[in-house]
């Protein structure tokens, strides 16, 4: 089945991510004459993955934490699609989605969330698909985790985040907080725990593990059975509740599609967040090359590139070229600490206390707000 053309241009935002989100409210004021658009999205709602922790602690219901992409939609034209990229062939211009109908494009920006490709997961660390909680989708984990949560409210749990990185430190302190009967453990992969960050944040972070009981584990998790995860050096942990959360892949799809690609499998962008060999193909976020993954999963990621985007996107459909869009040199990073505490970093820089958490929370609903209609 393929889905009708059109014989006004089409552009398709593919994903709903942050970048997008702000697309989207841009073009409610200042829509694309004459362009016609369409919304690939699976979900009527984006997650904010900056305040997946604080709901996983129990600050804020998720209802606080997302935002509704209907309203965004009112009026605008643009036509929504509740589906998912199975394929790409952009020498055609052609998406293929998970029912199997074909959609063609003039210009195509691709902006989706971050991706736990199981397949490779599982090969990597057998048992996981069976006995593992992925941290996404994560319209899966907003489900998943109040049933968890239940489950801790009858006998202590013993839970083991895989992964080292920021969402396995936010995740390891969240639940730490919101089950404080339970045994909690950071396997890091055989790195220190939070590698990517300078040197100074990393010893921040492992103090305030250790000050919450946190066990961090410098190990490897080989696989993981009913009841346990079984370490690389063949020690077995017992285990309730394993929870994978490893660092984003690129999507499968992405391999056959006919876009220039990175060593990790994401589309190379210019500084204009185009395609570098197909330029009616637009990328932002964790799906592109040019994109410090910490920043991408919070609102100052929407606030600094989705601008630029929603600019390019407006120059590319009406013949116009496309302005340069330049990351900062440094960035706030925020850690939450589980209770109201967090760490911030900003290049070499980095502090702790209550109010970093005051001001991450601050940061966090304004983001909300700013793309909620009521």
């Amino acid at each position: 089945m393929t889905l009708p053309t059109h014989t006004a241009p089409h552009l398709v935002l593919l994903g709903a991510g942050h970048a997008h989100v702000h697309v989207l409210s841009t073009l409610a004021a200042q829509p694309l004459p004459g362009v016609h658009i369409t919304l690939i999205a699976p979900y009527p709602r984006q997650l904010y993955s900056g305040m997946v922790p604080g709901f996983v602690a129990g600050h804020y219901a998720l209802d606080d934490c997302v935002i509704p992409l209907e309203p965004l939609l009112e009026n605008t034209g643009i036509r929504w699609l509740a589906r998912s990229a199975t394929g790409l062939d952009a020498n055609t211009c052609c998406l293929t989605l998970d029912d199997g109908s074909e959609l063609q494009y003039d210009w195509l920006s691709v902006n989706t969330g971050p991706v736990q490709d199981r397949q490779r997961i599982e090969a990597a660390l057998p048992g996981a698909r069976e006995h593992g909680l992925f941290v996404r989708p994560i319209e899966t984990l907003g489900a998943l985790w109040p049933r968890v949560a239940e489950m801790a409210s009858t006998r202590a749990l013993r839970v083991a985040i895989i992964g080292g990185g920021a969402a396995g430190i936010e995740l390891a302190m969240a639940i730490r907080h919101r089950l404080p009967t339970a045994s909690v453990t950071l396997i890091t992969g055989g790195d220190k725990v939070g590698a990517s960050y300078p040197s100074g944040v990393q010893q921040r972070v492992s103090r305030a593990l250790k000050r919450r009981n946190v066990t961090v584990l410098p190990d490897v998790a080989a696989s993981i059975q009913s009841g346990e995860v079984v370490l690389g050096s063949g020690a077995r942990l017992a285990c309730d509740v394993p929870i994978i959360a490893t660092g984003a892949q690129a999507p499968a799809w992405l391999a056959g599609s006919g876009l220039a690609l990175d060593e990790q499998g994401f589309i190379a962008v210019d500084a204009c967040q185009r395609s570098t060999n197909h330029a009616n193909v637009f990328a932002a976020g964790d799906v592109s090359s040019r994109v410090d993954q910490t920043l991408a999963r919070s609102g100052v990621y929407a606030v600094r590139a989705g601008p630029a985007l929603a600019k390019n996107l407006a120059a590319a459909t009406t013949g116009m070229e496309p302005t340069p869009h330049m990351p900062p040199a440094n960035t706030l990073n925020l850690l939450s600490c589980g209770d109201h505490y967090a760490i911030a970093s900003w290049g070499p820089y980095s502090a702790q206390g209550r109010w970093v958490w005051w001001l991450k929370d601050w940061i966090d609903r304004s983001f909300i707000k700013r793309y909620q209609k009521a």
